[in-house]
């Protein structure tokens, strides 16, 4: 038999997932076990080991992390109500409209992870990279869910790399990720200051954002004046850092959401397919059903699913150290697709029907739909969010808030 280089990648793929099962089972290392998992997990479904043998050559010096954001310029600002940007575009065939700039309510929102180049353990903030265009696309696919209820706000700041995730210790992983934290607390601090007003807010993220996200609910809202302007957060993706029950046992008046309409409360999920890949996180993990709006195991049946969108454009996944853009624009989003898949929290895990079709099929065979956590339950949360403004709002009006 030809030996070919499928068979090599293949072969080695099978030994990093031999020495990852058995390094998690013996206990040696959850760490290796995570980068077995996030190799094989990707948007593409192909097996990608650079995740972690291309990581930047030295170790993290935040002196050499570049200049650091200044809030007041809108350019450090991926989305703003009065700036023309990709989290105002609107699903096609619906009848919604942004209303961004006369919302009563603001939404601050923390993008995930768009740094997938080795070349620097965090992102520069150049504006002509494929991490700005992952930036353009959470805009898109995620943020842009809460333009009929909200004005949206959401900073860029000097992510943590993917190796930060895959190619570190836990120790110097926390390191990097609270540079990254720095910058995102100082434009929560702008917001509040310039921008807010005063008026109510929900805090929306997805992944690196959402690790960011639970500690600035943690440290800023809860049990503090702000706690009083919270509608809800959205906090999706979590994977390897979870949403513990010790975490939200440590809040004072911030707690899990277990009704469609709860307020100052937290949703969490992450999707996977029923039989698809879960990244391995230490203990448990709080997960809510976008399509019941419990936290509970009860299946959410595809009659409640209001719409997925469709991903038009791939997320940026080129491990160049150059970290080159390819052009990408987003100017218009597809229709939603509804009653598309039921769901049900397992264990955590918020499993759902296999996409095997062509809108999401690029995601196989892996079928840990990480990215999908927004898009696929997008008009699900889009309604939602409405609700609890209008809750929230009508609360206020009684004095029962």
């Amino acid at each position: 038999m030809k030996f070919t280089r499928k068979h090599l990648i293949l072969g080695l793929g099978m030994l990093l997932v031999s020495l990852g099962v058995y390094a998690y089972m013996s206990g040696f290392s959850q760490n290796l076990m995570r980068q077995i998992t996030l190799v094989f997990s990707q948007p593409s479904g192909q097996f990608d080991p650079t995740l972690v043998l291309n990581k930047p050559a030295d170790q993290f010096d935040p002196s050499l992390a570049g200049k650091t954001p200044d809030y007041a310029d809108s350019d450090y600002w991926a989305a703003l109500p009065n700036k023309q940007d990709p989290a105002d575009l609107i699903p096609a065939g619906i009848a919604d409209d942004d209303i961004q700039g006369q919302a009563p309510v603001d939404v601050f929102f923390i993008h995930p992870t768009g740094l997938l180049s080795g070349g620097t353990w965090t992102s520069p903030l150049n504006p002509a990279s494929a991490t700005e265009e992952n930036t353009q696309w959470s805009m898109a696919y995620q943020a842009s869910a809460f333009n009929g209820c909200c004005n949206i706000y959401a900073p860029q700041y000097r992510e943590a790399s993917i190796f930060s995730y895959t190619a570190t210790t836990v120790v110097e992983r926390d390191r990097i990720l609270d540079f990254a934290y720095q910058d995102v607390a100082a434009a929560f601090e702008h917001f509040i200051r310039h921008y807010n007003a005063g008026r109510p807010f929900i805090i929306a993220s997805h992944s690196q954002g959402t690790h960011h996200a639970l500690r600035l609910l943690k440290e800023r809202i809860d049990n503090t004046p702000l706690r009083e302007q919270l509608v809800v957060a959205y906090v999706t993706g979590s994977t390897i850092i979870g949403v513990s029950q010790d975490w939200l046992a440590g809040l004072v008046d911030i707690k899990a959401c277990q009704s469609a309409s709860q307020l100052a409360c937290i949703n969490h999920w992450d999707t996977a397919a029923e039989e698809g890949a879960v990244i391995p996180r230490r203990g448990d993990t709080l997960c809510t059903n976008p399509l019941t709006w419990e936290a509970s195991s009860t299946r959410g049946p595809a009659e409640l699913h209001r719409g997925a969108l469709p991903i038009l454009s791939a997320f940026n996944n080129n491990r160049d150290p150059a970290n080159p853009p390819e052009n990408v624009t987003f100017t218009a989003l597809a229709a939603p697709l509804p009653h598309l898949t039921w769901a049900e929290c397992r264990d955590g895990t918020l499993r759902v029907a296999a996409q095997s079709s062509e809108v999401f099929a690029k995601l196989r065979p892996g079928q840990s739909y990480h990215i999908l956590d927004y898009p696929l339950f997008y008009m699900n949360v889009r309604e939602n969010a409405k609700l609890r403004v209008k809750t929230f709002l009508a609360s206020r009006r009684t004095g029962h808030h």
